[in-house]
């Protein structure tokens, strides 16, 4: 396997925006692959999987390289030349590359691996909460298999196609895609492939969202004219699932704190041909309070601590702080004892998060129905990384009743 200069050296200079600047990977990522209109798929793929690697094994690659968290440009190609050695590629005869202590990156790689910290790239705190509180053992499993690189899974939008006819459209543009058991309609890419591209999405055919992302609009048991208020509804992507759900009839307030996220999702309610959704900023507590025990479903998709998609985030390894956690738990609690006032009795509610610490989730949930007796656990469900092979998820299903 060859490299190739002009896109090693895109890789470092992303390297630095995300290491040294704060930049998020997927924003650099996405600026990355504008950078040269002459690369084909392959040159694409390795910027945008070379990038992700580097940030998803930043401390190990560190740890190997000696270069003591300090990211100057000499240091950062200390760290890309231990990615190199490690992926197999032979090394050029470039400046940059010289005397690269290959036998020794090998040994050291081998012997990091003894020590979780360094073989899962994780900072010390984060090992510390997994194992509280799942265990040495399932914690072990599960942040393995949250550094595996996350597959594109679509989702087809039912009210504009069906799975098959989407999957026969999408490969007559090239892309390939598989079925996935149980997830009605989800589509896997059988390789990564630029999507958004397409004519299928252009046309509103599908929206890209993870396998468990998927079960959590579903697990509401929404209905046909139904009033559901979807209450951090964000960029929308459950909202619209919801939407598809509700064959376009009855009403979806989607809720959030920022307008800028409501705005995208506007724009991709007119893309997806969803004509029951509305869109509330949430800037004071009126409007709360006119919606109060007026929803037949509430969904609360909850802010956390994201750890149950590293996968697809691998910077926020590095960006998520300890007090951050615990103080989304505060919010958490919050955010449920308000939502859940907008549900009508006889209603439900979904509580869902995309973290697998139970301080997070069930927890969450036990405490809320200890202090509100109104409400009752109809049941829930936790998706782990290591069995599903998809996102980590949580979903929970009360019901108001009285």
């Amino acid at each position: 396997m060859r490299l190739h200069r002009n896109l090693v050296y895109t890789v470092i200079d992303s390297i630095k925006l995300i290491f040294n600047e704060g930049e998020y990977a997927d924003k650099v990522v996405q600026k990355a692959l504008k950078r040269d209109a002459r690369w084909g798929a392959r040159d694409r793929k390795f910027v945008a999987e070379t990038i992700y690697e580097m940030v998803r094994w930043k401390r190990l690659y560190n740890e190997i390289a000696s270069t003591k968290y300090h990211y100057s440009t000499e240091n950062i190609w200390k760290n890309f030349a231990v990615f190199a050695v490690l992926k197999g590629y032979k090394l050029p005869d470039w400046n940059q590359l010289q005397g690269v202590p290959t036998r020794r990156i090998k040994g050291k790689f081998d012997e990091l691996q003894k020590v979780r910290v360094f073989k899962e790239s994780i900072p010390d705190w984060m090992d510390e909460i997994g194992v509280t509180e799942l265990g040495e053992k399932q914690w072990s499993k599960e942040i393995s298999a949250l550094n595996k690189q996350a597959e594109v899974i679509l989702r087809t939008n039912t009210l504009r196609t069906i799975k098959k006819s989407l999957q026969k459209k999408l490969a007559e543009e090239g892309i390939a895609t598989e079925f996935i058991p149980g997830y009605p309609d989800a589509l896997r890419l059988v390789e990564r492939a630029n999507v958004f591209r397409t004519k299928c999405f252009k046309d509103g055919l599908f929206e890209v969202q993870d396998a468990s992302s998927q079960l959590v609009a579903a697990y509401l048991d929404v209905k046909p004219g139904m009033r559901v208020i979807d209450t951090c509804a964000g960029a929308g992507g459950k909202t619209l699932h919801l939407a598809a759900l509700m064959e376009n009839k009855g009403q979806i307030i989607a809720t959030d704190i920022y307008e800028s996220k409501l705005k995208k999702l506007k724009i991709r309610t007119r893309r997806a041909g969803a004509h029951n959704i509305t869109t509330k900023v949430i800037e004071s507590s009126k409007v709360m309070k006119k919606m109060k025990g007026t929803a037949d479903r509430v969904l609360i998709d909850a802010p956390c601590s994201g750890i149950g998609v590293l996968r697809r985030n691998p910077d926020s390894k590095w960006k998520l702080q300890p007090e951050f956690v615990e103080n989304i738990i505060k919010t958490q609690a919050e955010i449920l004892e308000s939502y859940a006032k907008l549900v009508k009795i006889d209603g439900k509610l979904v509580y869902a998060t995309c973290s697998i610490l139970p301080s997070e989730n069930e927890n969450q949930v036990k405490k809320f129905l200890k202090n509100n007796t109104n409400f009752k656990l109809l049941k829930d469900h936790k998706v782990s990384p290591f069995k599903s092979g998809y996102d980590g998820f949580y979903m929970a299903l009360l019901e108001r009743i009285n």
